[in-house]
């Protein structure tokens, strides 16, 4: 039987303070995985439903553009990774780019250090980049290093609590029109932008996508919150390119 409690890797970045921990469930008897970077909880794999549902609805909007098609899939935010398996688990997805600014994180994948970290860094479909995802969005050349300019039928972004809450200043451009333009250009036609947010629907934020977006919808994700002793709920935010 596994410790009650266990860091499992502490390290200074340049966000903060970033640590990977395991504690076992009084409740389940299961190891839950946690990331905490300074003072914040970013993700517990004991809640990964909002996570799992961000690909799931962002994919489900894809297959009336070319049912045949393989799917090139970009993920900014890879966390615990539950984002990115999910992509892998539709057969559909021929290649999947995952981001993330942290180098530490990459490293507890292919370390073997979280529960999904062999199958992402084994699968050949995927790719584990470390990068700025909000300034390759912003940027002409792109989400892909290796391919300037390449474009992508997903884009899906699982990194900020929302578009309210961010983990640091400048990401808040993204999620003006402005910076939603500039993401739109790294999407094929119909393509699908895909964000995860920790908050209700936000009211403001549905008229941004709309201004760029000619399709978009927020959808709630119920899940049980053993902790609280009820339900909690995310919000996807699904929105599509001209097609």
């Amino acid at each position: 039987m596994s410790a009650r409690f266990e860091e499992i890797d502490w390290r200074p970045t340049a966000m903060g303070d970033i640590s990977l921990r395991r504690r076992r469930d009084p409740v389940s008897g299961i190891d839950v995985y946690e990331v905490k970077l300074g003072d914040e909880f970013l993700m517990s794999s004991l809640f990964t439903a909002g996570e799992i549902a961000l690909t799931e609805l962002g994919l489900a909007e894809l297959p009336d553009v070319a049912p045949d098609a393989e799917l090139d899939v970009v993920v900014g935010g890879l966390g615990l990774g539950y984002t990115a398996v999910a992509a892998l688990d539709d057969p559909r997805v021929r290649s999947l780019t995952v981001i993330d600014t942290l180098a530490e994180v990459i490293d507890w994948h292919r370390r073997g250090l979280v529960p999904l970290g062999a199958r992402l860094s084994s699968d050949p479909r995927c790719r584990l980049v470390q990068g700025d995802f909000f300034a390759m969005a912003a940027d002409s050349r792109g989400l892909d290093p290796e391919e300037p300019g390449r474009r992508f039928h997903a884009v899906l972004l699982d990194v900020d609590h929302s578009p309210r809450h961010v983990l640091h200043p400048r990401h808040a451009a993204l999620y003006q029109p402005a910076g939603l333009r500039a993401l739109a250009e790294h999407l094929h036609p119909d393509g699908v932008f895909a964000l995860w947010s920790n908050d209700p629907p936000d009211e403001q934020f549905t008229s941004v996508l709309a201004e760029v977006f000619p399709r978009s919808a927020a959808h709630v994700v119920d899940f049980d919150n053993p902790l609280q002793g009820g339900t909690s709920t995310n919000t996807v935010y699904v929105a599509r390119t001209e097609p």
